[in-house]
């Protein structure tokens, strides 16, 4: 599995200021912008040719640009429907085919609902889907980090526990940690340097130091309820103590990636980069 040399910071998607649309001249952007990683958002569908997906990452390499790709929301492996399981599988395998193509790190996705199952039954399908998935990529020689994300509402899968007993279980999946929907999810709680630090301590703990050297990160503001996650806010506009959890990540000298989802993902995206080197803006 890649390694990372230290925590790289990104945009979930090509920049909004990025001059045309293309992915490739997103990669380039991003550099530009002093920038070191970039998502590929396949939120819609996965329709990136391999061609393309080798070409992009030339590029990326090329300008030392690292890529990470974040599969169809369309994605629900616990679907009372077996066509959409199966549909489910499939999408998850063609995000790590395509970013594997194209020299990726790590890929993302949310993986389930609960519905009206117990917890735990959904649990093991989602656990024994992964197992399947990974011996998939494995036998097409694919070795890429496959990662449910931690959810931001209490009716999807994906609350910390589960994501760190699925890592132990399971090889080449680790967590997406989402700090904003972790906080979402807990109703405005994980807002504290003593509270992130439970989080990333639990996280050592469970799985060792590999985990902290190869985090795949999600960061935003967010807006919540009682419920959990309601939209992604910029960080200015939330009650996210962002600076705070950048000097956490300093303090635990994580490496990885992290990846800004915020509306305006290179603002906060450089924002962050600029408090993990130690600058302000």
């Amino acid at each position: 599995m890649r390694g990372m040399d230290r925590l790289r910071i990104g945009t979930a998607g090509i920049p909004i200021s990025t001059p045309g649309r293309g992915t490739l001249e997103g990669v380039y952007h991003v550099r530009r912008l002093g920038l070191d990683a970039m998502e590929m958002e396949f939120v819609r569908g996965v329709r990136m040719k391999r061609e393309m997906a080798e070409n992009v990452g030339r590029a990326a390499r090329e300008v030392d640009v690292v890529l990470t790709a974040h599969g169809p929301y369309f994605i629900n492996l616990t679907s009372e429907d077996p066509k959409k399981r199966e549909a489910s599988v499939d999408r998850i395998l063609s995000t790590a085919r395509v970013a594997w193509y194209a020299g990726g790190y790590s890929i993302t996705f949310h993986a389930a609902y609960y519905g009206k199952m117990d917890h735990g039954e959904v649990y093991r399908i989602v656990r024994d889907a992964l197992q399947n998935i990974v011996s998939t990529l494995k036998d097409e020689g694919i070795s890429i980090w496959v990662r449910p994300e931690l959810t931001g509402k209490a009716t999807q899968f994906g609350d910390l526990d589960e994501l760190l007993r699925l890592s132990q279980e399971v090889d080449m999946v680790l967590p997406c940690m989402d700090f904003a929907h972790l906080h979402a999810r807990s109703g405005g709680r994980y807002n504290t340097p003593e509270e992130w630090r439970e989080v990333l301590t639990k996280m050592e703990d469970v799985l060792g130091r590999e985990a902290l050297d190869n985090m795949h990160i999600h960061f935003s503001g967010i807006e919540y309820s009682g419920k959990g996650e309601r939209k992604h806010l910029n960080l200015g506009d939330s009650d996210l103590n962002y600076r705070d959890m950048v000097e956490v990540w300093r303090e635990f000298n994580l490496k990885g990636v992290a990846i800004s989802e915020s509306p305006n993902i290179e603002g906060d995206a450089i924002l962050i980069k600029a408090l993990l080197e130690g600058r302000t803006l």
